[in-house]
């Protein structure tokens, strides 16, 4: 890994990192030049799965467990060594006016919901996977509900949905450059029990309402509200007067508008999505399983986030994300007919290394380094990822877990039977279609 990362600085450092970072599957780098970047170079060394150009931030594809200290040892040669050239600098004030001009709204949107949803995956998935286990030994055995130890995991099977509004106020306000205590203090207000005992014109207000949506909101305002009093309240007031007045003057509009909003907006998701696989059936399911790798490669994926975390503190489970992950499946099955039919020996060895990755559902590494550079593979993955979907749908099959997908997420389905049956039915699909209309084998 040490020597990986070092031919990648080698190649990068006269593009000037900014910043270094990391996600489950990538190495993340921000920098201030993107031209002419050695895309080709890196994708050749050993161990890189693929890369990905992004407005100003590369992401190279290592694979789990391998991004996190890929990420370290990069820091580790920035830190020891800095390099600059004065010749870059009308370049960099280029790019820097290129950079402003194409980070639309949306663009931001998604990077900060990413920004927000991303550190509690690893929670959804712990809290998800505990509660599958639990409904498998409850339904061998409906008497053990009443074991201690079985009680003390149910907690821990759903703790991450007591605190969850919480969280994401917390890391809402960080990402809105605000403070996260008090985006934190503006979820727990509007979620506290306590609420549900006051009467106000004859109605009860409601704890909670709106779940996330309503968080969102309500700390999008208090941190706008923030900054806006930091510019206002001479420094020496600053420290104890601001987090007072946020406090005070976000309160109620908090609780009398912008939570009755997110309760509108929550539910019409709610309903929304479970209508339209409840009566679409097999067709939505379809269509949905069908078209998420194209979401996957433009980061549209990234806005489902929210709903599924909405789902499942509505309802438990989301309906969603057992259909969405039959695309990752569907690729599965068209990258083994790719390994099956190529005669590239370097293309057999990324796939071979690439697949159990993606049958644990990980699928950026066959993505970008197998079906998407061969083109009809990775449409010919989406046919089966959309058969997968269909079957999910039919059955309605819900998911108590996020941030995991493929195999690991049938312990997390409420119906394992009909989830591994559309699983294996989009591996099948994905490779039988993909074996028979083929692909230009590329050279070694």
């Amino acid at each position: 890994m040490q020597q990986l990362i070092k031919h990648i600085y080698l190649l990068l450092h006269n593009y000037k990192i900014n910043k270094v970072y990391n996600c489950m599957t990538r190495l993340r780098l921000q920098l201030t030049i993107t031209d002419n970047l050695p895309l080709g170079e890196i994708k050749k060394l050993d161990g890189v799965m693929g890369v990905v150009l992004d407005g100003n931030e590369l992401q190279i594809i290592l694979g789990p467990g391998k991004a996190t200290a890929a990420a370290e040892i990069m820091q580790q040669f920035i830190n020891n060594k800095t390099i600059s050239n004065p010749d870059f600098t009308a370049a960099e004030q280029l790019h820097t006016a290129i950079r402003k001009k194409n980070a639309t709204p949306f663009k931001l949107l998604l990077k900060k919901i990413s920004g927000i949803f991303l550190p509690l995956i690893p929670a959804f998935i712990a809290c998800g996977l505990i509660t599958g286990l639990l409904n498998i030994i409850l339904k061998t055995d409906a008497s053990l509900s009443l074991n201690p130890i079985i009680q003390i995991l149910k907690i821990a099977g759903t703790s991450v949905f007591w605190g969850i509004n919480i969280f994401v106020g917390i890391n809402a306000a960080k990402e809105f450059g605000a403070s996260p205590m008090l985006g934190g203090t503006m979820a727990v207000i509007i979620t506290h029990p306590a609420l549900s005992d006051i009467m106000l014109f004859d109605e009860k207000l409601s704890a909670g309402r709106g779940g996330i949506i309503a968080v969102l909101l309500v700390v999008a305002f208090s941190s706008w509200l923030e900054k806006k009093l930091h510019n206002i309240i001479p420094q020496m007031f600053d420290l104890f007067l601001t987090p007072l007045l946020v406090i005070l003057l976000a309160t109620f509009p908090a609780i009398f508008i912008l939570q009755p909003v997110g309760g509108i907006i929550a539910d019409f998701i709610g309903q929304t999505v479970t209508t339209a696989i409840s009566s679409g059936g097999m067709l939505t399911g379809f269509i949905l399983g069908g078209t998420f790798l194209p979401l996957v490669i433009t980061g549209l994926h990234q806005g489902l986030t929210p709903i599924h975390a909405q789902l499942l503190a509505k309802y438990g489970v989301t309906v969603l994300l057992p259909i969405l992950a039959m695309a990752g499946a569907g690729q599965v099955g068209a990258s083994f007919a790719v390994y099956c039919k190529t005669k590239n020996q370097r293309l057999k060895k990324i796939i071979i290394s690439a697949l159990p990755v993606g049958i644990m559902g990980i699928g950026e590494p066959l993505i970008y380094s197998v079906t998407l550079p061969l083109g009809k593979p990775f449409f010919t993955a989406c046919i089966g990822g959309a058969l997968g979907g269909g079957i999910q749908a039919m059955n309605n099959v819900g998911a108590s877990a996020i941030g995991i997908s493929g195999l690991p997420l049938t312990a997390a389905t409420d119906n394992m039977p009909a989830y591994l049956f559309g699983l294996f039915t989009a591996y099948l699909t994905g490779f039988i279609v993909t074996y028979l209309v083929g692909f230009e084998d590329p050279d070694e």
